[in-house]
This record gives structure tokens, C-alpha cells and sequence, in this order.
């Protein structure tokens, strides 16, 4: 039951915002084996001036597409986090047509048992939904 908060410039389209939210949640499903209705996602608009970066950190060029986009689920591997970031990353690029420079993530784990929605039924071996069969971890 992961939770997506998605930063960006206002003005996006919704178009773009629907391509956006498209291309995250397919990564999830790909890398996490997670089931298609498993997904929230929140976008939140912010005024230029409220979108503080440096534009050349960590030494590569970042314009005023630059987004952010924090992911908040339970513990997964180092490489399986890998994983996301990349796919995350790549299907960002070719939805929304923005430069991988202009991606930032980030990850926020969380425990299993601080999650509630009703109707959600966990496994108790594996900590996870139950409809997840084949969770990587």
C-alpha cells in the first residue's frame, strides 16, 4: 500500500499529471509485484518560489520541470529499491518527455503495521497485502 507524493511546478496539464501518475504506478506494479488497485498517489503544485533546489546539484544542470517524487512503503531490499529507481525514473522520462536530470526521488520505509485501509487482508508469513503471491522483498 505504497503512498506517492509527487512535487511539481504548477501548470502541469492533466494530462501530464495523469502520465505521470501512469508512469510511477506502472514502475510499482513492475518492481514490486504490487496488485493494479494498489496505488495512492497525492500531486501537489507548487508556486515557482516555493520549489527551492539548487539548479546544478550534485553537478548536473536541473530546470524548472524538476520534480520530486517521494515514495513511502515498507522495507525492500537495497536492490530492489535500486530497481524502482531506475524504472521509476526511465518510464518518467518517456511519459512525460522531461530530462532524467529533472527526476529527484526519494524513499520513506515504513513498518508493515503502520498502514490500515479497510478491507486490506496481510498475510501473516510475509507481512504484505495477501493478493501479493509472488512479493519481492
Amino acid at each position: 500500500m505504497p503512498l506517492i507524493s509527487v512535487y511539481l511546478r504548477k501548470g502541469a496539464s492533466p494530462e501530464f499529471r495523469r502520465s505521470l501518475a501512469g508512469a510511477i504506478k506502472t514502475a510499482f506494479i513492475g518492481v514490486l509485484k504490487l496488485p493494479d488497485d494498489d496505488y495512492n498517489q497525492v500531486t501537489f503544485e507548487l508556486d515557482p518560489e516555493n520549489m527551492i533546489y539548487d539548479p546544478n546539484f550534485f553537478g548536473e544542470a536541473r530546470s524548472e520541470k524538476m520534480i520530486l517524487i517521494s515514495m513511502s512503503f515498507n522495507h525492500r531490499s537495497a536492490e530492489l529499491k535500486a530497481q524502482l529507481f531506475e524504472a521509476v525514473a526511465k518510464n518518467v522520462v518517456e511519459a512525460v518527455g522531461i530530462r532524467i536530470q529533472d527526476v529527484m526521488m526519494n524513499i520513506v520505509e515504513t513498518a508493515r503495521e503502520n498502514w490500515w485501509a479497510y478491507g486490506r487482508t496481510v498475510n501473516r508469513d510475509s507481512g504484505f497485502d495477501s493478493r501479493m503471491v509472488d512479493a519481492p522483498t
